[in-house]
């Protein structure tokens, strides 16, 4: 037990003077971030590397599928597929730069405005404590605040690969609902914090650079700590047409974050994809753009090599977030 407390007091994911966790349990973010800090390597003085974690999630995928498979199946029912397969470009569209979809968002005359709160459907890999086989739980989630400073969140189970059929959730034991069960729905008294991603972000890109770096907080910040801390972002706030238009901006700035063409997103919606392949960690990060306007609509992360030991092949689909307003 000393050992992890040190790991934890070294890394420190939740500093005392943070306000953005008070009186509040952690978001999914901050979840993933220790998630990442229990199951990766020991610190040796050096940036902890991803990888031990991406495999060690990624390697739920199997036995998540054959836990869906025998609960969802029956006579008269389709098997379903623990994970999703990862999005595919169009075939024959025509890449968007970055920097050109930002022109036309600044010059579109649009005024959507900025929300504290988020509406999100999220799908990950996800390990089961103890011995209890590792599962996958698709959520919605809404959270809206209020002018006092208080929020709400409401969590559903739901799948937006198959509408109205049941979804496994992480109970003990493990259990099927019905779409669209409310998974937990809780209200938080005001609360107040000058510290991203709570703080009010820009709609300077350079502030908002700035801004997201604090996010990060992982030194100098790469492109895939980046897309990392833009999922912080829009997980606490909806943003309005200027708050789209500068982070464009800080996107078109990335190193290795490619346009690929157009895409149909997990819910149906028309969006241009930007690919960034982090060889590192073996894992292709799509992102998903609006083309009108500009709007993030959802971000897929995907294995890119095969590990035997764990039974992850290339294509297999570890998360991904799909943003609504």
């Amino acid at each position: 037990m000393a050992d992890e407390l040190d790991i934890l007091r070294r890394a420190n994911p939740v500093t005392a003077a943070d306000p953005r966790f008070h009186d509040r349990p952690l978001d999914q973010h901050a979840e993933r971030r220790l998630n990442r800090l229990l199951h990766g390597e020991r610190d040796s003085g050096r940036p902890r590397p991803l990888r031990r974690w991406v495999w060690s999630v990624a390697a739920t995928a199997a036995v998540g599928v054959v836990v869906l498979t025998l609960t969802l199946s029956g006579s008269t029912t389709t098997p379903a597929v623990a994970a999703p397969r990862p999005l595919m470009v169009d075939a024959g569209s025509t890449p968007v730069p970055l920097d050109r979809l930002a022109d036309a968002v600044a010059a579109s005359g649009s005024s959507l405005r900025l929300v504290q709160g988020t509406h999100v459907q999220t799908w990950s890999m996800g390990l089961g404590p103890g011995a209890r086989p590792p599962i996958t739980v698709p959520v919605e989630r809404v959270v809206r605040w209020k002018a006092d400073g208080s929020s709400s969140e409401l969590v559903v189970a739901t799948d937006p690969r198959h509408p109205g059929r049941p979804v496994l959730t992480d109970d003990d034991p493990v259990r099927t609902v019905e779409d669209g069960h409310v998974l937990s729905r809780r209200t938080f008294p005001p609360s107040w914090s000058d510290a991203p991603p709570m703080a009010r972000p820009p709609h300077d890109a350079e502030r908002l650079r700035s801004y997201l770096e604090e996010i990060d907080r992982r030194g100098a910040m790469d492109t895939s700590g980046l897309l990392d801390a833009v999922g912080e972002l829009l997980g606490n706030w909806t943003l309005g047409t200027r708050e789209d238009a500068a982070l464009l901006r800080v996107l078109a700035d990335a190193k290795g974050l490619r346009p690929a063409g157009a895409v149909t997103d997990r819910l149906g919606r028309q969006g241009q994809a930007y690919v960034y392949d982090d060889a590192t960690h073996f894992v292709r990060r799509m992102l998903i753009l609006d083309p009108g306007s500009g709007a993030v609509l959802g971000i897929e992360d995907t294995v890119t090599k095969d590990d035997p030991e764990f039974g992850v092949k290339a294509g297999d689909v570890m998360s991904y977030s799909a943003w609504m307003r």
